[in-house]
């Protein structure tokens, strides 16, 4: 049985990772440093190393998170995208539910504390 879909969240399954196949072979050539060096230097002539669609190089130009899942991206390998600007995975969270940094890790601390109280038996939830 599957789960009901998430309004505005899309499904990372086998479309998806064909679909955006190119885009997290290329996010995940970011392990290297010289490979980071080489995208910086040129994006255009290293995305089309890898090949990416139009949707996956305005994407990355936008950096822009939900286009990059839209485009098949999955986030894991996304992050590593991410780690050429600085950004970290509260930033990527930010993008996706279209929140301040600081808005997203209040949100995470609030459930943070939410999760502690329902595991100390505070809350009818465990």
């Amino acid at each position: 049985m599957n789960a009901p879909p998430i309004p505005g969240t899309p499904l990372f399954d086998a479309a998806a990772a064909r679909k955006g196949y190119a885009l997290n072979k290329m996010c995940y050539s970011f392990n290297e440093a010289a490979n980071r060096a080489a995208f910086k230097a040129d994006e255009e002539a290293y995305c089309a190393r890898y090949g990416l669609s139009e949707q996956q190089r305005r994407a990355i130009r936008n950096r822009n998170v939900l286009e990059l899942i839209a485009a098949g991206g999955n986030v894991y390998y996304l992050a590593k995208f991410a780690g050429i600007f600085g950004l970290s995975v509260q930033d990527l969270g930010a993008q996706q539910t279209r929140l301040s940094v600081q808005e997203f890790k209040r949100r995470l601390q609030s459930y943070g504390r939410f999760s502690e109280a329902v595991t100390r038996g505070e809350l009818p939830y465990g």
